[in-house]
């Protein structure tokens, strides 16, 4: 789905090279990207499976240094998911733009500190890595980092048939297109 909104939806393979972040990169992605010779592609996450090993909470590269930022399904699995936010909004260029996904699974938000057990992780959580399951008041937590949010309700616009040709076994799956204010 992401290939597909990338290709249709954005500039970022338009001819004018463009630097971009990946956080936490996904090979079949990744592999694309970095083939792409209109991108200087930099993967980066905090362990050893991409080409920098990088802290969100403290993104070592300067104001204004990236394009695009690509960052999915990552946030939910940080404690300080409001900083690494506000970092990811000091790295965008203020003509550039990200597209940041977590998983959308409620109305508010749902954080709570004294759950620090895997097991309990998994069971109020869904996973035993993640330590918050977000709700649509997430558009909100982006915008107080500094981003403008537009929420694109990207797979509405593929048939029931197309969403099945093209393997999407979720009926939504809102895009969240973040540029800065």
């Amino acid at each position: 789905m992401m290939w597909l909104f990338f290709r249709q939806k954005t500039n970022l393979f338009a001819a004018n090279l463009k630097k971009m972040l990946h956080i936490a990169p996904e090979e079949c992605l990744s592999d694309k990207f970095s083939q792409c010779e209109s991108i200087d592609y930099l993967t980066a996450d905090l362990n050893n499976s991409a080409m920098v090993k990088m802290d969100l909470t403290d993104i070592q590269y300067p104001d204004n240094s990236f394009d695009i930022i690509y960052c999915s399904h990552v946030l939910e699995h940080i404690p300080d998911d409001a900083k690494a936010m506000g970092e990811l909004s000091r790295v965008l260029k203020p003509e550039g733009w990200a597209v940041i996904q977590v998983p959308i699974l409620r109305e508010q938000t749902y954080e709570d500190w004294s759950i620090t057990d895997p097991q309990q992780r998994e069971q109020h959580f869904g996973q035993s890595d993640h330590v918050r399951v977000y709700g649509l008041d997430y558009k909100d937590r982006l915008e107080k980092a500094g981003f403008c949010v537009s929420v694109m309700p990207y797979l509405q616009e593929f048939s029931s048939e197309e969403r099945q040709r093209f393997g999407f076994d979720i009926e939504k799956d809102d895009i969240y297109f973040c540029t800065l204010h």
